[in-house]
């Protein structure tokens, strides 16, 4: 009964903190404006791809991350502000990009476009979009909190944490794979205007992101 109340404390504690991060519906419409007019296939692809690489690079920081950081001296603060500019750069191309031209047909459709965009399933499209610094941090952070003395509970509460993070890469591929149908009864117009919010609010996050890191690393050099 203890084990299974550290199983659900933890997975409970990593799917709060994680999911306001991923956020797979608000990150559905920054996929709808870097994908764009593509067809239901393509989509579905891509978020199968991101969902299991969002496990796959949330489980490595997970099980190595704080090591992995530290062998190459890398800090937090520094992750976070890289991360942060990376991705307030996506949010200002979205920002600038040009409002998408009349719909074509699916075997007109530029298919060199869609193999690039397999490419990049794992960057930017799963790393920053998806799972950015902010949830680098977040996982560390957890993971430090899910060590425990005892070797069964240790285990466990890891087990938690990885169940989290792959029911989050669930809702990331349902909510990526039918991300089209998110603004299916919107007009292109209205649609166009809604991606520039989103494309502003990603933007703002990377601002603050960055922000974020720069403040803690002045804080570090401020108490030396």
């Amino acid at each position: 009964m203890e084990s299974v109340s550290i199983l659900a404390r933890y997975f409970a504690l990593a799917f709060s903190a994680l999911l306001p991060l991923i956020n797979p519906l608000g990150s559905a419409l920054e996929i709808l404006a870097v994908v764009g007019d593509a067809p239901p296939r393509v989509y579905r692809i891509l978020a199968r791809k991101i969902a299991i690489n969002t496990v796959l690079f949330l489980l490595v920081f997970e099980l190595i991350g704080a090591g992995l950081l530290a062998f190459f001296g890398i800090s937090l603060p520094v992750v976070q502000v890289a991360g942060g500019l990376v991705l307030a750069g996506m949010g200002w191309s979205l920002l600038n990009q040009a409002a998408p031209g009349p719909t074509q047909a699916e075997s007109e459709v530029d298919q060199d476009r869609f193999k690039s965009l397999g490419e990049k399933a794992f960057y930017p499209l799963t790393f920053p979009l998806t799972a950015g610094p902010g949830c680098i941090v977040v996982t560390l952070t957890v993971t430090a909190h899910a060590s425990m003395p005892k070797l069964v509970d240790n285990i466990i509460a890891h087990v938690g944490v990885l169940l989290a993070i792959v029911a989050l890469s669930i809702s990331v591929y349902f909510c990526y794979a039918y991300a089209p149908k998110i603004t299916a009864r919107i007009n292109p117009q209205t649609a166009h205007g809604i991606l520039r919010v989103v494309a502003f609010v990603l933007l703002c996050i990377g601002v603050q992101i960055t922000w974020n890191g720069v403040e803690a690393l002045l804080k570090s050099v401020l108490k030396t």
